[in-house]
Parts: structure tokens; sequence; C-alpha cells
């Protein structure tokens, strides 16, 4: 018995009318889950980069949604506020294929921020691997089990290795 091909995975623009499966998949995929309005409301974020990783070869043969990544611009720092692979979907690459989105599409030297559960050792090694370092911690920000967040930023300087340029360190 052979596998079955691998899904192409092509990321664009999310859009309003991917919401039912954005939520969907949110709700699958964390314990509190965002609201439909939150989606909305990042959605209508002129400065915003919503992202939709779509994946062919499903085998309905209809593109289906493996992921979704939001980022919000506050004045120059760019917040990924939000990240998420159908479980179905996980270890494929689709987190990868985003985040490689989400950067050709920010500035070179952009600063780029967000948080992650500490015991997402997954998560954290992944964006390391994009030049994210850790550079504090949220203590007890996660309100379903209190669990610290750990601060990543990506910049000029965490590429370098360092955090000279990171803001608040």
């Amino acid at each position: 018995m052979t596998a079955p091909p691998a899904a192409a995975i092509e990321v664009r623009r999310l859009t309003y009318a991917d919401l039912p499966q954005v939520v969907a998949i949110e709700r699958r995929a964390f314990t509190s889950p965002w609201s439909l309005a939150m989606f909305v409301l990042e959605l209508s974020k002129p400065t915003g980069i919503c992202l939709a990783a779509e994946m062919s070869g499903s085998t309905a043969g209809e593109p289906e949604l493996g992921g979704y990544l939001i980022c919000s611009r506050y004045d120059t720092v760019w917040h990924i506020m939000n990240v998420a692979v159908d479980l179905t979907q996980r270890r494929r690459g689709v987190a990868t294929a985003m985040i490689e989105s989400l950067l050709s599409r920010v500035e070179r030297d952009a600063q780029l921020t967000l948080e992650v559960r500490k015991s997402n050792t997954g998560a954290i090694r992944l964006y390391e691997g994009f030049g994210f370092r850790s550079a504090g911690v949220r203590r007890r920000y996660y309100a379903d089990n209190g669990e610290d967040a750990n601060i990543m930023w990506r910049t000029p300087a965490t590429l370098r290795g360092s955090l000279d340029d990171v803001p608040g360190t």
C-alpha cells in the first residue's frame, strides 16, 4: 500500500468567506478559542496581514483550509497574534509555509514579536528556525490554565544572535 500524495500548500490572503472554516479550526486547536468577532476585527484592519493555507489534493477533491495566520502591525512592530494548523494537517509544513509567506510580505528589517506557550516546544523550535529569540516571559498569560508565555522577537539583531534591538530588553 502506498501513502496518499502530499497536499500542495497555497498561502493566500484570508477572506471573510474563510471564517466558518477558521472558527472550526480554532475551536479544535485551542482550549480558549478566539470568537468570530475577533477574526472579523483583525480582517478589517487595513495594516494587518491575515493569511490562509489552502490545501489541494484533499480526498474530496476541493481545496480545504489547512491553517491560518493573523498578524497585526502596531506602529513599527508586527505582532503575530494567532497561528493555527488544523489537527489533520499538522507536521506537513503548513505553519512553515505561512510564516515564510508572512516574512516575504514585511520589510526585510522588520521587527516581529509573538507570544507562545512555554510548553509548546514544537512551535518554539519552529519560530527559532526563522530567527525568533526568547526575550522575556508573560506570567500566567494563558487564561485557560495560567501557563506562562515566552515573548519571542525576530529583529535584525536576533538574526545575528543578539537581543540588542529588542524593545524593553
